[in-house]
């Protein structure tokens, strides 16, 4: 289906990262141990012609070892927006120290890497709308910046949700619960303001994130509480009035589950029966190095495809620690109360782990490419495992210290299968 995002709209800097290290040059040291024993003499007696002098057999040695050296160097590897091109749209979300440029080493892999960006916390309400009569655009302005300065699309995160809300939101003076007008009208104008603030300049919005619990039912929320069911529609027809052009998402984590996805895919159906403008499904992509298999993942892109609307990846992890192949969640409390209990990845990856990494990210991309028709965007909630929220669990594809890893490898192969 015809989606207002295709690969390759967008202009972006881009070099290569070449796969380079210690396995290289080991093996180049080897080979030319062995060019250099197949004609040592205490080896093997030399017996010179008379037109072949010392001089001329060292400078038929030496393009020997540069022509065995230039054949096992690897191939460079093509920073992944260039890897994908022809598929879907690579994004990350980037934090405060990367939009204003004091990540350096972070800047480089983003704009090397990736054509769109989305916010780690910018936009969330607490920080764009932390007071009633107090819009804090500074921030959000710096971060639309860098992208339209890098060329990328620009997501805006997130416009809905149950947390990092402001008490003051849901609450009258007296710090009773406010009434559903009230309500409404703060969600209006808060919907009206911040979108209308980046109309045309972000290009996808998440209107409603995480609106549904495990089952498949709604969350019981302050805003489904307060002002019922229909303040999803009204999110999405708010934000379609401060943006027609916008692509408005709903996202949401787990939908790998049955019964969340189910529900899923029912509320959405419930919504464009109603008319009402979500434009695209955003599919967050928390796992770990056991979930969700790569059938799982298949089985949930063709189901949520059915609802005829682009699907986005939105905050792919893979978690590696212990504990955290236990957890399928992304709540924010209990992957808190997980960050404190783990260190086994402090460290560094041991390596038979940093394979399973690997083969995880590679096998769930080979399902990203399988549904590239209905796969618009992948995501990676974060630049290297030094900026990531599971950074216990080393989920990411550049290491602590910006290095990528055999998982950063093994993506851009899955491409080129």
């Amino acid at each position: 289906m015809d989606s207002p995002l295709q690969p390759g709209h967008v202009t972006a800097v881009s070099f290569g990262l070449a796969a380079t290290g210690a396995g290289q040059m080991s093996r180049i040291m080897t080979i030319k141990k062995n060019v250099a024993r197949r004609v040592n003499p205490i080896f093997t007696p030399l017996v010179l012609p008379p037109a072949l002098c010392p001089m001329r057999l060292g400078l038929a040695l030496a393009g020997l070892l540069f022509m065995a050296s230039c054949a096992t160097a690897p191939k460079p590897l093509p920073p992944l927006k260039n890897a994908y091109k022809r598929d879907f749209l690579i994004g990350v979300a980037i934090n405060r120290r990367q939009y204003t440029g004091r990540d350096v080493r972070g800047d480089q892999i983003i704009k090397s890497n990736f054509d769109s960006i989305s916010p780690e916390n910018v936009l969330k309400w607490d920080s764009v709308h932390p007071k009633p009569d107090i819009y804090a655009f500074d921030g959000p302005d710096l971060y639309v910046k860098f992208g339209e300065d890098n060329h990328m699309v620009i997501v805006g995160h997130t416009l809905v949700w149950h947390a990092q809300t402001p008490r003051w939101v849901f609450q009258d003076t007296n710090g009773r619960p406010v009434d559903r007008e009230r309500l409404l009208r703060r969600l209006h104008d808060h919907i009206q303001t911040v979108v209308g603030c980046y109309k045309g300049r972000i290009k996808i919005w998440d209107v409603v994130n995480e609106a549904l619990n495990e089952d498949g039912t709604l969350r019981q929320s302050p805003w489904l509480k307060i002002i019922g069911e229909d303040y999803i529609a009204k999110a999405f027809q708010w934000a379609h009035e401060a943006d027609p052009e916008a692509v408005l998402r709903y996202n949401d984590y787990g939908l790998e589950q049955g019964p969340k996805r189910r529900g899923a895919i029912a509320l959405i159906r419930k919504l464009q029966a109603q008319g009402v403008p979500v434009t695209a499904i955003g599919l967050q992509g928390h796992g770990n190095l056991n979930w969700p298999t790569a059938a799982t993942m298949d089985q949930t892109i063709t189901e949520l495809a059915t609802l005829n609307l682009p699907v986005m990846i939105t905050e792919m992890d893979i978690d590696c620690s212990l504990r955290g192949q236990r957890n399928t969640s992304a709540d924010l409390a209990a992957n808190a109360r997980m960050q404190n209990e783990n260190s086994s990845a402090a460290g560094g990856l041991p390596i038979e782990v940093q394979q399973k990494l690997a083969d995880r990210y590679s096998e769930l991309f080979g399902v990203f490419l399988k549904h590239k028709d209905v796969v618009r965007l992948v995501t990676l909630w974060g630049v290297t495992d030094a900026d990531s929220w599971r950074m216990w669990g080393s989920p990411l594809l550049f290491d602590r210290s910006g290095r990528p890893k055999p998982a950063y490898a093994a993506v851009v192969r899955a491409a080129e299968q």
